[in-house]
């Protein structure tokens, strides 16, 4: 279940990054990895039962030293929070959709704690010029926040088991409502004054991209895939007792039992059966793939059959579909500029447990296939063969061209050097064993100008806007008291 205050839709950050579908993908430091390679364990690591990574219940919450009640930096005489980084950070990772390496987390978090002493400073900075937002603005913006949380909770009685779960009464939601939303709106207004918004035309978008190519980002190494995944998978007989426990299951809510009460009662995923199954909203590429297509696909409301995943056996019900709004209030769009949608559900789990057997199984297949594959095997064949991949992928295993900023660590690592027509190691994930073949790879490269034209003014815009918002905030440092702990 989301936590109130990340649950409501609040207003936008003081300062917005560029958000253009080619530059941005090849900016982001935390892009969204491709289905196959999406943490470095094998079958059993931290990622959620139902499979979601880092959507609007990520696996688990980024922590730091241990200090989350702890003071991170103070700012003249106000103070910036070990929680509020560990609260920022964390929900960049969920909107990111990302779970780096530990040694990312940490420089995402000193990034994190930088921008919140700058907020600090610019909303210290707006009240010393007076500037001041009218109460009744602020009260329409907490009463569109508490709205959207007890929307997006899914029934009035589950915005009140939230509320004492969090130990908060509604009365002191708002007021935690009202101060983060009028900090952010002190600040909108003083950037608003302090640096109006100028458009760029097309001709001075060009004369700059050519005058300041540093200054854009470059399109990544893609390298075009195809994978062979050997799951680790338990015998078939455990598999069997456990579908037969979770039809059982099933039988007592068609009888009428509440869905929440038998989850609570009988779900091996103790995180969501406290919640009575629920998992909070998530969106496609968030979950398993048997998981998702699942809730993507069944009526609200409906009682759906088994759906094996590499944890178990789920029972699904859909509480909810709707379109993912931005912190604007606005749908959030993919990249053909059409809604994102986004599934509330709730599940039970019957976990099917794997053993040190079951792993040795499968990685003594994953590593005769990749020894055949090597020796220049029929890499079609073995995939036909061996592959039990259920991303979206064609029938010989091709992923097409992904881009290798987007993959974790470990798999990265394993195919950075590899050129067309090599064959990976045996590389290792949430999802089993992978062996990868590169059949062709694009090094990273500046963008030409007819790719992104159309991005440029709006660009080139945000990347001024951005070097005065720099230079101001880092006039305001220099006459600052700022200590980090």
């Amino acid at each position: 279940m989301k936590s109130l205050m990340r649950c409501a839709a609040l207003v936008p950050a003081l300062v917005l990054l560029i958000a253009l579908p080619n530059l941005a993908r090849a900016q982001a430091t935390a892009a969204k990895p491709a289905t196959p390679t999406t943490t470095s364990k094998p079958a059993g690591g931290t990622t959620h039962p139902s499979g979601t990574k880092a959507g609007p219940r990520p696996a688990a919450r980024p922590t730091g030293s241990g200090r989350l009640d702890g003071i991170a930096a103070v700012v003249n005489d106000d103070v910036v929070l070990q929680s509020d980084v560990e609260e920022q950070l964390y929900l960049f990772l969920m909107r990111a959709q990302a779970q780096p390496d530990s040694a990312t987390i940490d420089t995402l978090r000193r990034q994190v704690l930088d921008q919140l002493i700058d907020e600090k400073l610019v909303v210290s900075e707006a009240k010393r010029q007076g500037v001041s937002v009218p109460e009744g603005e602020i009260a329409k913006e907490v009463d569109n926040a508490i709205a959207d949380a007890k929307q997006r909770m899914g029934s009035a009685d589950a915005f009140q088991a939230q509320l004492a779960k969090e130990n908060l009464t509604e009365a002191k939601l708002r007021e935690k409502y009202h101060d983060e939303i009028q900090r952010q709106m002190l600040g909108q207004r003083l950037l608003q004054k302090q640096f109006p918004r100028k458009p760029v035309t097309v001709a001075e978008a060009e004369a700059y991209f050519k005058a300041h190519p540093e200054k854009f980002p470059k399109a990544p190494i893609e390298l075009r895939l195809s994978v062979i995944q050997v799951p680790v998978e338990a015998d078939s007989a455990r598999s069997a007792r456990a579908l037969t426990k979770i039809q059982g299951i099933r039988k007592r809510i068609v009888a009428g039992e509440k869905f929440a009460k038998v989850a609570q009662e009988t779900s091996d995923d103790t995180e969501s059966a406290r919640a009575g199954g629920d998992l909070g909203y998530f969106t496609r590429g968030n979950t398993e793939p048997e998981f998702e297509k699942a809730a993507f696909a069944q009526k609200i409301g409906e009682l759906g059959q088994p759906v094996r995943s590499t944890f178990g056996w789920h029972l699904i019900e859909v509480i909810e579909r709707d379109t993912m709004r931005a912190a604007s209030g606005r749908d959030s769009l993919d990249d053909d500029g059409k809604p994102v949608l986004e599934a509330h559900a709730r599940h039970i789990l019957v976990k099917v447990e794997i053993d040190s057997l079951d792993v040795l199984r499968a990685r003594s297949v994953a590593d005769r296939v990749q020894a055949e594959a090597a020796k220049g095997g029929d890499f079609t064949a073995l995939v036909k063969h061996y592959s039990r991949y259920n991303g979206p992928a064609s029938p010989d295993g091709d992923l097409g061209f992904v881009s290798l900023a987007t993959l974790s660590p470990n798999i990265r690592a394993g195919l950075q050097d590899l050129k067309p027509g090599q064959v990976s190691e045996v590389l290792v994930n949430q999802r089993g064993f992978n062996i990868f073949k590169v059949a062709d790879r694009h090094d990273e490269r500046a963008f030409t100008y007819a790719e992104v034209k159309d991005e440029l003014p709006t660009a080139v815009a945000n990347i001024q806007y951005r070097e005065k918002y720099d230079a101001w905030v880092k006039s305001l440092r220099t006459k600052a008291r700022i200590q980090y702990r």
